[in-house]
């Protein structure tokens, strides 16, 4: 008798979603999970985090309060404070732009779910520690991001796509 195994199921963190903006497709709850586990790996289990979808303006008065850039942006990160990752493994929060997020996707001629799927990944990624202001941080990260999104399916963000 052939039985087939279902396939383990990744492990995924805890997730709250505020939805600021509910124009133009988003990504659910469960996709948003899925694609920060596969940043998290076994990590993901213990760990939390909050996603925050907001519009251009409060992208921008984010960006511009706490990184010093007067431009709205695709995806924010703000880590936990070290007193507060110990609860529950909190990371922390990720603020995403659906609109620029959107816009992003269609000038790359990108699906917009892989490029959800990207700033997901990246974001979760900065979280954990992962940075790029130098090249040999920027490619170990991009390493990461590309091996991550291979396992959910999507292609490497960094190769443009054949037209």
């Amino acid at each position: 008798m052939n039985r087939s195994r279902a396939r383990p199921r990744a492990p995924e963190p805890a997730l709250q979603v505020v939805r600021r903006v509910r124009t133009g497709w988003q990504p659910t709850a469960a996709d948003l999970r899925g694609w920060a586990g596969a940043a998290l790996g076994r990590a993901a289990a213990r760990s939390a985090l909050h996603v925050r979808l907001v519009g251009p303006a409060e992208s921008r008065a984010l960006n511009a309060r706490y990184r010093g850039h007067d431009h709205a942006t695709n995806v924010l990160s703000f880590p936990a404070l070290a007193s507060a990752a110990g609860a529950a493994g909190w990371l922390g929060d990720l603020v995403l732009c659906p609109a620029l997020v959107r816009a992003e996707a269609r000038a790359q001629h990108k699906s917009a779910r892989s490029h959800w799927a990207h700033l997901v990944v990246h974001g979760v990624l900065h979280l954990i520690g992962f940075e790029h202001e130098l090249p040999a941080q920027a490619r170990r990260m991009e390493r990461r991001e590309i091996a991550c999104l291979r396992r959910l399916g999507f292609a490497n963000p960094y190769r443009a796509p054949e037209r």
